[in-house]
């Protein structure tokens, strides 16, 4: 009598001592979870889940979606915008407006870690002339294939803009004034090396530029005001190409 009690005494301790049903001790060896006693979908059990409550739901995910779509197109709208406003509007380079603003970035690394960088001014001489000759189609012919003479001259670390009519400016990294000097004597090589061909046509094309060494303190207005200063000194000089 005593031994089969302590046998049955054995058993029931040791089904007692186990927490976890069969099933559920089998999933947790094999690694995979027990499955939940309940369901839930944004915290509402699955036994509240009445036919309305689910098309609510299904109404309110379809909302949210679709806010987030009107979301990313708006930030879209918004960075076309942006660089819409920032180019200029017959050239694929920066605008007036946006070469300011990269004039104080370049302004506050000299100020910072004392990074050279210069700027150069650039004027077409007798620019008139070739409309009246040629017409305004042309005209915009030469503007752009100044610009594009411009930018395969440069880097990708320095900034072009057109900043008036016939007017274009540079930014050059890291260079002093004594090399931008030299970087405009090249230009101006190049532009004899490839002159803008109108309909068969050669159109001669001068320019005269001046170049500013950006300093630390200094203002926008008058690094382009001493930049356009040499240029017209030079100008004046008859230092043409």
């Amino acid at each position: 009598m005593k031994a089969g009690k302590a046998d049955r005494t054995s058993r029931i301790g040791k089904i007692a001592g186990s927490s976890k049903p069969r099933s559920a001790a089998k999933a947790m060896e094999s690694g995979v979870p027990p499955p939940s006693a309940t369901a839930s979908v944004l915290g509402i059990p699955e036994e509240e889940f009445t036919v309305r409550v689910r098309d609510a739901i299904m109404t309110l995910m379809h909302e949210v979606d679709r806010l987030r779509k009107e979301v990313d197109q708006t930030r879209e709208r918004l960075e076309e915008m942006a660089r819409t406003a920032d180019q200029d509007m017959l050239l694929p380079i920066l605008n007036r407006r946006a070469f300011v603003r990269e004039i104080s970035r370049f302004i506050a690394f000299a100020e910072r870690y004392g990074t050279p960088s210069s700027l150069v001014y650039f004027d077409l001489d007798n620019f008139k002339t070739i409309n009246d000759a040629h017409g305004h189609n042309a005209g915009d012919f030469v503007l752009h294939h100044f610009a594009d003479l411009l930018q395969t001259q440069i880097r990708d670390s320095d900034v072009l803009a057109r900043i008036g009519g016939d007017e274009f400016a540079v930014i050059l990294a890291h260079v002093t004034l004594d090399q931008a000097k030299k970087k405009g004597a090249s230009l101006a090589q190049s532009l004899r090396e490839k002159p803008a061909v109108w309909n068969g046509h050669v159109v001669n094309l001068n320019f005269s530029f001046g170049a500013y060494e950006l300093q630390a303190g200094a203002s926008v207005d008058a690094a382009l005001e001493q930049a356009d200063r040499a240029m017209y000194s030079q100008k004046r000089l008859g230092s043409k190409i």
